[in-house]
């Protein structure tokens, strides 16, 4: 059942049971070795017991200096082969647990993939970061009950066994005492699973809670709304810590009898074998060992316990685990490359029936309502993203190959990340397009003063989100990816909703030369976007009101007019607030030089690429 570096096989998905035991299967021979190497060296730690037992009587008490050596010299063999197998026991569980972490970390991204568009709204980013991090990690540990756990059962049967040979009675209670511990705590092991699902559980919703808040801050911020938001999270935050201090308390009941038990067990058979070498029915040498063969089960007996631990923490994690990977991808978003058809040869007419949407081949279309959401949910369907029954030409879009889908038609939203890297790469995507590609995209969206501002130029680096930019250099950066991928049907949303006015008219000039002969859809309520569009489709309540020129739908709809001159009416505030700088005019605040051309000057029919590497 093994997998390559990049195929971690089929999980069993039937229950978490059954997913732990999938993650040891896919690694039989490196579990197998490190249950050799565990049960190797708890058995091995019985036997200095004995060889001191052999050294008491053999050679202390009779005065046998040979045989006193001899086996003082074994004691140390056994104690460095005992160190040797400690070192290897514990590189073959590392691995192990590695290898469990990342075959788990693998299905889950895979899964991830697999559900794409549709991810986000079966599950929140705080429930995945929880999974594919938090439980991961507990799923890793628990697979440490393969080494040490199976090696204490073993050492267990081995100690019953010496301590038959020295008297039966102790042997009966060695036998009856270790399991009556490990039943003693099972309760506990419930308790703690129940306690440890309910602070997953938080855990995972108030992770989503602080990726809104941090993804939101700034305008939560504008809005006088962060401490609202933030005293939720406060509460959650509470919340979170009363399930941990359920969790910890039953963590540290566990941990007291793991430890006190088997102390408590040790002291009792330690009595009752000193009664019988006084009653001189076992020797001293035979004392000895009885407390060296108790004392040596004090770590496998804990091994137990710590193993029963881990697996009812694993169960609660691998629950999770297989609960994200039972989510299906919608087949009307996601659809099957294997079962569907060719998307139209030609550029195709696409319809949208819930909403009335027509989208001609060739133009630019602009979708404008009162509601942002609206727009976005026909985008959503258009670039199936959502389940809807709209057709590209005469075939139903979920009908169509996805692969042909996603390479024909690209939906460029503002919440798409900006990955770490380069300027280029994050331009560039998944292409390896040449210096004048990116020049011209980079320079159709306006972002040549971003390029021009940093010392590097389209080799400097990005913070992961581009987080070292500002919110309209990230909207431009990922308008100029948009186009530099090039895609026969482009759906950018709110292209331009983070500029300013005349970085604005520009952007939209160059969208449209840029895109010219090519199918182009964008959502916005800015005049200077609209003016340039071919057609604008007008919704009210989610459905097409009017249809039109810019100018003709604004003469004829009143609600139209008013939408659009309330956003200009914002535009014109906004740039009144802003200093007459550089910025305002739509140009980069730096210094003309020689070998720096003024940007302000720029024409899109100027050649930009020398500057740009």
């Amino acid at each position: 059942m093994s997998a390559s570096p990049r195929d971690p096989g089929a999980p069993d998905r039937r229950g978490p049971a059954r997913y732990l035991w999938w993650v040891i299967a896919a690694q039989p021979g490196r579990i197998a070795t490190g249950a050799l190497f565990g049960t190797v060296w708890m058995v091995c730690l019985t036997l200095p017991p004995y060889l001191l037992s052999r050294a008491i009587d053999d050679g202390l008490r009779p005065g046998d200096r040979g045989a006193l050596v001899g086996w003082s010299v074994a004691l140390l063999g056994i104690g460095v082969l005992n160190a040797w197998l400690s070192i290897m026991r514990h590189r073959t569980m590392t691995r192990v647990r590695l290898d469990a972490y990342f075959r788990t970390v693998r299905v889950i991204v895979d899964h991830a993939t697999r559900l794409g568009a549709g991810l986000s709204r079966r599950v929140s980013t705080g429930e995945v970061v929880t999974i594919g991090h938090s439980d991961v990690g507990v799923i890793s540990q628990t697979l440490t009950a393969t080494g040490p756990g199976v090696g204490a059962v073993i050492a267990y049967i081995v100690v019953a066994a010496l301590l038959l040979s020295v008297s039966t009675l102790l042997a009966v209670v060695v036998l009856v005492g270790v399991p009556l511990i490990v039943v003693l705590i099972g309760p506990l092991l419930g308790r703690l699973q129940g306690a440890e699902a309910a602070y997953r559980e938080r855990q995972g919703a108030l992770a989503a809670d602080l990726a809104d808040l941090a993804g939101g801050l700034r305008i939560l911020n504008g809005l006088g709304g962060k401490g609202v938001f933030a005293a939720r999270y406060r509460e959650g935050s509470r919340k979170l810590r009363d399930e941990g201090y359920r969790v910890g308390s039953a963590m540290s009941w566990i941990q007291a009898f793991g430890l006190g038990l088997p102390a408590l067990f040790l002291a009792a058979v330690t009595w009752l074998a000193a009664r019988m070498a006084a009653q001189g029915t076992i020797t001293v040498g035979e004392l000895v060992a009885v407390y060296g063969y108790v004392a040596v089960l004090v770590p496998p007996v804990s091994a137990l316990i710590e193993a029963g631990y881990d697996i009812s923490r694993g169960l609660v994690s691998a629950r999770r685990v297989v609960g994200f990977l039972n989510l299906e991808p919608d087949p009307r978003i996601q659809g099957s490359d294997a079962d569907g058809v060719d998307g139209p040869e030609e550029p195709s007419v696409l319809r949208d029936p819930q909403s009335g949407v027509e989208v001609t081949p060739g133009i630019l279309t602009a979708l404008v309502s009162a509601c942002p959401t609206d727009c976005t949910d026909v985008v959503d369907r258009l670039g199936r993203f959502a389940p809807s029954p709209v057709t590209w030409g005469t075939t139903r879009l979920d009908a169509v190959a996805l692969d042909q889908v996603r390479a024909r038609i690209l939906v460029a939203d503002n919440e798409a990340d900006l990955f770490v890297g380069t300027l280029r790469s994050a331009v560039s995507g998944r292409w390896d397009p040449d210096d004048e590609s990116v020049a011209d995209a980079i320079d159709a969206a306006m972002a040549r003063d971003i390029v021009l501002g940093l010392p590097e130029g389209l080799d400097a680096p990005l913070d992961a989100h581009g987080r070292n930019l500002s919110g309209g250099q990230r909207q431009r950066l990922r308008l100029a990816r948009a186009l530099l991928a090039g895609p026969e049907v482009l759906m950018a949303i709110e292209p331009t909703s983070a500029v300013d006015a005349h970085t604005e008219a520009k952007m939209a000039a160059r969208l449209r030369a840029a895109r010219a002969g090519r199918t182009t859809v964008i959502t916005s309520t800015s005049p200077l976007l609209l003016d340039q569009a071919d057609v604008v489709q007008y919704l009210v309540d989610g459905r097409v009101a009017a249809v039109g020129r810019h100018a003709d739908v604004l003469a004829a709809q009143p609600g139209y007019r008013q939408l659009v001159s309330r956003d200009a009416e914002d535009e014109n505030r906004a740039e009144a607030q802003l200093p007459d700088s550089a910025e305002k005019r739509g140009e980069p605040d730096l210094p003309a030089g020689p070998d720096l051309p003024s940007p302000s000057t720029h024409d899109p029919s100027d050649s930009p690429h020398e500057a740009l590497r």
